[in-house]
C-alpha cells in the first residue's frame, strides 16, 4: 500500500477495501458504532507535492467515501486540478476522468505517479490531454478507483464500483474549493471508457450533481466472457502472447469482487510468473514477465472456469441502458480495443440509449487516439453545456 494509506487515504471486478465506518462496540459498550460516512464525503486532502497538470492552479491529493459494487463504504484516493481561470457563477464545470489499465497493485495508483514510475508510461501521456480540459477552464478529478492505493484488491472493469468511484469524486472535490461546479461529465479511455458507460447508465441524481454527458474513448470491456475459450482455443500464438499481459489483471479483479475464484487454482504453473509480476508491478512489469512465457496452455488442465466466465458476463457493457448523451471515440489501428468490437458495442448500445455519438479516427492506436479525440471530446461538452444537441449515431426508423 502506498503513502495513502497512513492517511484513510486502481479491473472491470472487489473485496471491501477500509471503511470509512466507526469502530465496533467494546463489551460492555451500549453505545451504537458511528455511522458509516456517506457517498462523496471527503476524508483527506493535500497539496499535491509535484506539478501534474500544469496549467492548474491548484492540485490536490484527496481520499474520499465512496461504494463497493457491494454498497458497502470503502475509501477510495485520486487528484482535483482546478483552472486558473476564475469560475464562473455556477462554478467550473468539471471532467471526472476514468483512466485506463495501469494494474491492479497500489505502485500503480495514478495518484501515485512520478517520471519513471511502473505505470508513468501512460499516466503521463494520459495528463498531456488531461491538461488541455484544465486550460479550457475545466476541473479534472482523477480518481484511483477502489483498491488502488487504498486497503483492498482493485476490482479491474466491475462496473458499478467503478461508476460510484467516478461520481464520488466530484462531490469530494467540490469540498475541496469552492469553484467546483455541480455540472460533470464522465470521461474515459480503455478500463475508464468502461468506467464511463457505467457512470452514463447508473442513476446521478442522488447525488447532489447534474451528469450532462459521457465520453467513452476505446472502451474496454466488450465480449470479455469469452476469454477463457480464447486462451482455451488457442495456444501460443501472437495473439496469445499479446493477450496474456492482461489476463492476471482481469483474475485478480475477478477474484477481488467474488473470493471463490482463485487465480492460483486456475492458471497453469507456467504462467504463474505472470500472475506474481501482476500482484506487485504495473501492466508495463506484466507485459515483460509475460514475455518470457511460452506455455502451450495458459489455463491449468481441468480447471473450474465457469464461475470466472459468468462474472466476466455480467461485466460486459454491451446491454447497458445509458441514461445521458455519451460520445463513443475509437482508433482504427487498435489491436488492444479493435474497431470491429466497438462498432458492435455501439450498435447494441443503440438499442437502449436515446443518443450516442460515435467518431473514428483514422490511423490511431489505442494510445495515440487520447490526443486525437480531445478536440471532439471537449466539442461535446461544449454542445451540452450550451443546451445544443449532439450528434447522433443511432440510426431510428
Amino acid at each position: 500500500m502506498n503513502r495513502l494509506s497512513l492517511t484513510t487515504s486502481l479491473t472491470a471486478l472487489l473485496a471491501v477495501g477500509l471503511v470509512a465506518s466507526g469502530c465496533a462496540a467494546s463489551a460492555g459498550d451500549t453505545s451504537e458504532p458511528a455511522p458509516a460516512a456517506e457517498r462523496g464525503t471527503l476524508s483527506s486532502s493535500a497539496p499535491l507535492d509535484h506539478r501534474r497538470l500544469p496549467s492548474a492552479q491548484g492540485e490536490w491529493l484527496i481520499s474520499y467515501t465512496s461504494a463497493d459494487a457491494g454498497g458497502k463504504p470503502v475509501t477510495v484516493s485520486g487528484t482535483v486540478s482546478v483552472p486558473k481561470s476564475p469560475p464562473p457563477q455556477a462554478g467550473w464545470p468539471v471532467i471526472s476522468w476514468a483512466h485506463g489499465t495501469t494494474g491492479t497493485a497500489d505502485v500503480c495508483a495514478p495518484s501515485a505517479d512520478r517520471p519513471g514510475g511502473p505505470a508513468h508510461a501512460y499516466v503521463g501521456l494520459v495528463d498531456q490531454t488531461l491538461d488541455r480540459w484544465v486550460a479550457a477552464g475545466y476541473v479534472v478529478v482523477q480518481t484511483d478507483y477502489e483498491g488502488l492505493g487504498t486497503p483492498g484488491e482493485h476490482p479491474y472493469l466491475n462496473g458499478r464500483s467503478a461508476a460510484n468511484a467516478v461520481a464520488d469524486i466530484v462531490r469530494a472535490a467540490r469540498q475541496v474549493d469552492p469553484g467546483v461546479g455541480s455540472v460533470w461529465f464522465a470521461v474515459g479511455h480503455s478500463q475508464g471508457g468502461h468506467a464511463a458507460l457505467f457512470t452514463a447508465a447508473a442513476d446521478q441524481q442522488a447525488a447532489g450533481l447534474s451528469l450532462r454527458g459521457a465520453v467513452s474513448i476505446a472502451p474496454g470491456g466488450f465480449q470479455t466472457s469469452q476469454t477463457t475459450t480464447y486462451f482455451q482455443q488457442r495456444t501460443g500464438d501472437q495473439g496469445v502472447r499479446a493477450a496474456l499481459p492482461f489476463l492476471p489483471t482481469m483474475l485478480i479483479g475477478a477474484a477481488a469482487v467474488d473470493p471463490g475464484i482463485v487465480p492460483e487454482q486456475l492458471l497453469g504453473d507456467e504462467v504463474r510468473p505472470v500472475l506474481d509480476a501482476a500482484r506487485t508491478t504495473c501492466q508495463d512489469g506484466i507485459r515483460e514477465a509475460a514475455s518470457t512465457v511460452r506455455a502451450e496452455r495458459v489455463f491449468r488442465e481441468g480447471a473450474e472456469l465457469g464461475r470466472l466466465t459468468a462474472y466476466l458476463k455480467s461485466q460486459e457493457p454491451e446491454g447497458l441502458a445509458l441514461r445521458v448523451p455519451t460520445l463513443v471515440l475509437q482508433g482504427t489501428t487498435d489491436v488492444l480495443v479493435s474497431k470491429p468490437g466497438t462498432d458492435q458495442l455501439v450498435k447494441s448500445l443503440c438499442e437502449r440509449s436515446p443518443a450516442i455519438g460515435y467518431e473514428v479516427y483514422d490511423g490511431a492506436d489505442h494510445r495515440q487516439v487520447l490526443a486525437a479525440s480531445q478536440p471532439a471530446a471537449q466539442r461535446f461538452t461544449e454542445d451540452l453545456l450550451a443546451n445544443r444537441q449532439p450528434a447522433n449515431a443511432c440510426s431510428r426508423p
